[in-house]
């Protein structure tokens, strides 16, 4: 008999296996390829909400435990997947300056925001107050990341590629069962996929869909991202993504010319530059209502958990959220409150 079932491999997934091999546990993972979430994301680590210059939740907790992990899987897997880069926020007026000074008073954002304000040297962007400068940040390459660790799994023996059946799905006393395959219990992590399970579909999971474009601009020559109305993180050869969007009603995974419309306008109020989009994806955010995660056990089947509601800021939630949900399995820790699931009690019904 396994330790584990897991359902899904996004970036959650992949954070939880990760966390059971440290353990020294077994599993097996099932996943469709359906959510698309992860591949598309942009994979940004920062600490900072740049509309409000306010601290992600929990960031300065996430930082020192997302770094390292982020770094053994490198070693793992043989592959470059942390990119250091700086973050400048785009000022469009000296009030919002003096706003990021006094946020950068915060005993908390202190370490993550700089004091001096970084004069545009760039010719082909339209910056004339200047950035502002987020300190610890880069970009994870969600993309190399999943491709590699499904391929690592697939050398392991440890996935298969299937649409989860639940109803093969048997629950017993002290286990599961399914297909023949059997564990101590199962974990979700199945993103908006999260929708369509029987189980954990009582949580108030909502789905944001993002859309990035890729494009090819030679003459920007920039290598920090640049915040503005929309992101634009720096590639490899003179290539850049430009996002994203937030759309609530739209759950498919397909992308759509008004959304490119939406980020080429914003694009047009800060980048001077030529460019040609060369790629458009699309993928829905695990997104909850009050922002934060879902983690825990169901409050029923005691062999089920779920790790869930990451958003669009998995890279850093995803190693956090895992170590918490394996301690709390293996050694009876209790869960980070604020994401526990429990806090849904009330909308379950047996």
């Amino acid at each position: 008999m396994l330790d584990y079932l897991v359902v899904g491999l996004g970036l959650a997934g992949i954070s939880l296996c990760e966390r059971l091999e440290q353990a020294g546990k077994t599993y097996h993972v099932f996943s469709d390829n359906s959510q698309q979430a992860s591949l598309v994301a942009g994979g940004l680590y920062n600490p900072v909400i740049l509309k409000r210059f306010s601290l992600a939740w929990k960031a300065d907790i996430q930082m020192p435990i997302a770094m390292p992990f982020y770094e053994k899987l490198e070693q793992k897997l043989q592959v470059k997947l942390d990119y250091k880069m700086r973050v400048l926020r785009k000022f469009a007026s000296i009030e919002e300056q003096n706003l990021w000074f006094e946020a950068s008073d915060n005993p908390r954002l202190c370490s993550f925001l700089s004091t001096t304000i970084v004069k545009n040297q760039n010719n082909q962007l339209d910056a004339p107050f200047g950035f502002g400068e987020v300190l610890q940040t880069g970009r994870i390459d969600t993309k190399t990341l999943l491709t590699n660790y499904k391929a690592y799994l697939t050398k392991q023996d440890k996935i298969a590629i299937q649409k989860f059946d639940f109803n093969e799905l048997q629950l017993n006393t002290n286990c599961v069962s399914y297909k023949g395959v059997s564990a101590k219990q199962i974990v979700f992590c199945e993103g908006y996929g999260l929708k369509s399970n029987p189980y954990f579909n009582y949580l108030p999971l909502n789905g944001t869909k993002g859309e990035l474009l890729k494009i090819t601009a030679p003459d920007l020559k920039e290598n920090s991202v640049i915040k503005s109305s929309a992101f634009v993180i720096p590639l490899e050869n003179n290539e850049y993504l430009l996002g994203a969007t937030y759309k609530w009603k739209d759950k498919t995974n397909t992308p759509t010319q008004e959304s490119k419309e939406e980020l080429i306008e914003k694009a047009s109020s800060f980048l001077k530059t030529k460019y040609e989009v060369t790629g458009h994806q699309a993928g829905i955010r695990p997104t909850v209502a009050d922002r934060r995660p879902l983690v825990g056990q169901h409050p029923e089947y005691q062999q089920l958990y779920v790790l869930n509601g990451f958003g669009s800021r998995g890279v850093l939630i995803g190693p956090y959220a895992s170590e918490q949900l394996v301690n709390l399995i293996e050694e009876g820790k209790a869960l980070d409150v604020d994401m526990n699931i429990n806090r849904f009690r009330k909308r379950y019904k047996a």
